[in-house]
């Protein structure tokens, strides 16, 4: 990275365009009209049909001749056909050796997993079920109960809009089934209490499946139908709730290896400046995550696309990388089934933040992913059975990702914003990252840390490591600037495929 003037930026000594580090006006360094803050100029005279070059790689080409000092992006830039080199597991280099000595405050479950936190969990089989299961939950909250469980954060409602009105067997239920089944058994439920209509599709008992349940456990059920309808159901989920919440408040929090860490990594309402400030240096928190024998989920399929040699490169191996390609020409075929295009990812609010095709945004949402290799490839809400830096398929929708990742098991996620985001993801914390300072300094009570000041000199090496520092200070407990402003409660987003019969 190469700083050329104070006010613009060129990534990469092949890049025909720079970034501005500010608005420009006509006159300034070169600009020959007013350029936004984070946006792009052309450095250079760019031909018609010319390749239009960041970080060194291809994000599009000149839809007509483009002077040098011009605004480039929508008006005279479009996505350009390539030719693509996966280099299958060309580049698999293993990251240095370190001391593995660090350690976070955890919660040990029986399987020999490790919460970040301790809630409790009303999960619903249906949608039917959905508002009983928040009744129960919100009965429980005004009622004091948890005051005599200090060890217990809270009791935490998953709904959602499914699990009736659908095939019983396809990708649909699947995909269903697979991510209650990984919140259901996720390490940041202390307890679960299971709450089904009774006639739905999916039936509870496939939820449950092998798991053993007691008097004392940290599973329970119930179906409203059976119960007794919704005011018995709610008096029969809070006595569920008081003997899981004495079960859930045995568990302390005790010290865990940071190899026990899961970090679901996300980007939304990225800016221009999130290729090269906030998206790296979580790439260099997850290169350190998995230097401690950690793992680290990178996802959003759909925002990879024109990336993705990238990762094929570093693929453990040649089945790795392949599939990866295979789940990028599923969404391909999906796309085209569905009357959608892969090159027409990015939002309205990415492109007035200086995004223009889908090349860019993707090259920018790879930096996330640091160097490692990549160990493995997943399906959509799928058990993790390798370590280390991993993809997991899901669409570029944030809660529905997320939703996938900590289904996989993600105790802890991390996520990068240019232009702004209000979420959180209950069980699992999740602490934000402004990739410019001006976003930090409108949204600061929303943001955990600024990234903004890499683009001002701010080394990105300690930049990451502040991150991953974070990331084990609220994996011990401190709470992220999301949950101390309550949110969690809304953002459970199954992937939804197949049709609604």
């Amino acid at each position: 990275m190469t700083k050329t003037s104070p006010a613009i930026l060129q990534l990469n000594t092949a890049d025909n365009v720079v970034i501005a580090l500010r608005k420009l006006t006509s006159g300034e360094v070169g600009a020959s009209e007013d350029i936004p803050r984070s946006h792009k100029m052309a450095a250079v005279n760019i031909a018609k049909g010319d390749h239009i070059l960041r970080y060194g790689q291809i994000i599009g080409e000149a839809m007509c001749f483009i002077s040098k000092g011009s605004h480039v992006h929508n008006h005279n830039m479009d996505m350009s056909k390539r030719s693509v080199d996966h280099a299958f597991a060309s580049a698999a280099t293993p990251l240095p050796d370190i001391t593995r000595d660090r350690t976070f405050q955890g919660y040990h479950r029986e399987d020999g997993r490790v919460g970040t936190r301790n809630y409790i969990g009303v999960l619903t089989s249906v949608n039917c079920s959905g508002s009983v299961a928040r009744f129960i939950a919100e009965a429980a909250e005004k009622s004091g109960m948890l005051d005599a469980y200090p060890n217990v954060d809270g009791i935490v409602p998953i709904v959602h809009g499914s699990g009736c009105g659908m095939a019983s067997g396809g990708d649909g239920y699947d995909i269903l089934l697979r991510t209650l089944k990984g919140y259901a058994r996720h390490p940041n439920f202390g307890g679960i209490l299971l709450v089904g209509l009774g006639c739905e599709v999916l039936q509870l008992a496939d939820l449950v499946g092998d798991r053993k349940i007691t008097q004392d456990g940290a599973l329970r059920y119930m179906t409203i139908q059976q119960t007794g309808g919704t005011r018995r159901s709610i008096e029969t989920g809070l006595e569920h709730l008081a003997s899981l919440a004495e079960f859930a408040n045995r568990a302390n929090r005790a010290p865990a290896p940071v190899s026990e860490l899961v970090l679901g990594m996300q980007c939304g309402g990225s800016d221009g400046y999130s290729g090269f400030t906030a998206n790296p240096a979580l790439g260099v928190a997850s290169d350190l995550l998995v230097q401690h024998g950690g793992t680290s989920i990178l996802s959003e399929t759909s925002e990879i696309y024109g990336a993705e040699h990238l990762l094929t490169s570093r693929a453990v191996t040649h089945d790795v990388g392949q599939a990866l390609v295979d789940k990028l020409s599923w969404w391909e075929d999906y796309c085209a089934r569905n009357g959608a295009r892969m090159d027409n990812n990015p939002s309205p609010g990415n492109k007035r933040g200086g995004l223009t095709t889908i090349l860019e945004k993707s090259l920018g949402a790879v930096s996330k992913s640091g160097q490692a290799p990549l160990s493995g490839v997943f399906d959509y809400a799928a058990p993790l059975t390798s370590k280390g830096f991993v993809f997991m398929d899901s669409p570029g929708y944030d809660p529905c990702s997320v939703t996938g990742q900590v289904a996989s098991g993600a105790n802890l996620i991390a996520f990068t914003t240019g232009r702004g985001s209000v979420s959180g993801y209950k069980p699992s914390p999740c602490i934000k990252l402004s990739s410019n300072s001006d976003l930090f300094a409108r949204m600061g009570e929303d943001i955990d840390i600024n990234c903004g000041d890499i683009a001002e000199g701010h080394p990105l090496s300690e930049k990451g490591a502040e991150i991953f520092e974070m990331l084990i200070a609220v994996a011990s407990g401190t709470p992220s600037k999301s949950e101390t402003l309550g949110f969690g409660g809304v953002e459970f987003v199954p992937w939804q495929i197949g049709a609604v019969l």
